[in-house]
């Protein structure tokens, strides 16, 4: 952790997002109540922010004691992980900007905790539990995966027989495919793009590698904001679903020589490489709105400028030249745009994937047992009750089914 002089700072930025999440504070409020945590370590690797705090703060009302990494060291806020230290039952590793070894360190410490439970944003936490920690499995009640990465990596690990705990895939919950994907994520990109790069979207061309929930909310807020945009899939259902939405569709080094601004989100390694830089315009901006640094080919892009690095002409953008005098710039360092560039997902966003979060350690510690090893979907009434509680906080009312039409959708006559 970097400073503890930092921590009046950073309870500022906790309140001010505290003050957004409504669900997660009636959680919390639950949760002081009832302890449904108590005696429970929970070894959690997420992006260590304000919002983040709101659940950590949920999780220790319940009970819990609580350690925590940062799952991308660019997007650790200081201040934060200084407030958060000075917290009973919180201990944090994380320090903005970190190497490599120094997160792989940070890592290990979380897991010499001995959690219970695991809150995973990439599936790091887990995967070095079974590679390097396999001692610790034995009092796992199970974890939780934040990503669509992470899921990917998780249910390779159950095909291989490796998965060894259950997991709830938190990122394919309604709820959480709604607000943290097609909102959260597609605005707070744009935002990362727009600090990091200062540009004006409208007339230009902005091509979408990857038409999921979150490469389509992209797709749409670009669009609004003026922007022509291409979209790139492999899957033919999502490629129809974006040309009836009336954006153009066409492989990727087709859009290569169209495009002015590329967002990689598909999870996949290596969507952008050499073929595509080579037919890039000059001043072509590189972003990246998956979860891992490798769906631009950094490798290609330094030999295809001549084998040097990138000159860094804003505090995020760094400008690789290629021998034919055009230029290419990619932000981040190609990490997640939306939170090495910004802030990553506003508060109110955030209140809902981690009200998801804390119900669903409450349903692991209170299901002791009862899940197997494997990757499982949140119980859907965890997902009705956080957007239950979401509208009530909007002062929203629904309708209810009648009598009658109760019978009439039981009957098959």
């Amino acid at each position: 952790m970097a400073d503890t002089a930092l921590a009046d700072a950073g309870r500022a930025s906790i309140a001010w997002a505290d003050a957004q999440m409504p669900v997660l504070r009636s959680i919390r409020e639950r949760f002081g109540e009832q302890r449904p945590l108590a005696g429970i370590t929970v070894g959690a690797c997420l992006h260590v922010t304000a919002e983040t705090a709101g659940l950590v703060t949920a999780l220790t009302a319940g009970g819990a004691q609580v350690a925590l990494c940062a799952a991308n060291p660019l997007a650790t806020q200081d201040a934060v992980a200084a407030a958060l230290v000075q917290l009973d039952g919180v201990e944090v590793f994380a320090r903005h900007g970190e190497d490599l070894d120094t997160y792989a360190g940070h890592v290990a410490d979380v897991l010499d905790r001995a959690p219970s439970v695991t809150l995973d944003d990439g599936a790091d936490l887990l995967v070095t539990l079974h590679g390097a920690r396999p001692d610790l499995l034995k009092g796992m009640l199970g974890g939780t995966e934040e990503t669509t990465s992470g899921l990917v990596r998780l249910r390779a690990m159950q095909a291989d027989g490796r998965l060894a705990v259950p997991v709830l895939a938190v990122n394919e919950a309604r709820a959480e495919r709604v607000f943290n994907d097609h909102y959260g994520t597609a605005q707070s990109t744009l935002d990362g793009i727009l600090r990091a790069t200062n540009l004006l979207l409208a007339g230009r061309t902005v091509v979408v590698l990857g038409y999921g929930p979150t490469g389509r909310g992209i797709a749409l807020r670009a669009r609004g904001a003026g922007a022509q945009v291409v979209v790139c899939e492999i899957d033919p259902v999502a490629g129809l679903d974006a040309r009836m939405e009336g954006f153009e569709v066409m492989p990727s080094l087709a859009a290569a020589e169209r495009g002015d601004i590329f967002i990689t989100v598909t999870g996949a390694p290596h969507v952008l490489g050499a073929k595509h830089f080579a037919r890039m315009k000059d001043g072509t901006v590189l972003a990246n709105a998956g979860h891992f640094d490798v769906e631009i080919d950094l490798g290609a892009l330094r030999e295809v400028a001549g084998g040097e690095g990138g000159v860094r002409v804003r505090p995020l953008v760094d400008q690789f030249r290629l021998p034919d005098g055009r230029s290419l710039n990619l932000l981040a360092s190609g990490r997640v745009v939306n939170l090495a560039a910004g802030e990553g997902h506003p508060a109110s966003v955030m209140d809902l994937s981690f009200a998801l979060q804390a119900l669903s350690v409450e349903h692991l510690v209170a299901g002791e047992g009862t899940l197997g090893a494997g990757v499982h979907p949140v119980p859907d009434d965890i997902d009705r009750e956080v957007a239950r509680l979401k509208l009530a906080s909007l002062g929203v009312e629904l309708d209810e089914l009648t009598a009658e039409q109760r019978r009439y959708r039981r009957s098959w006559e």
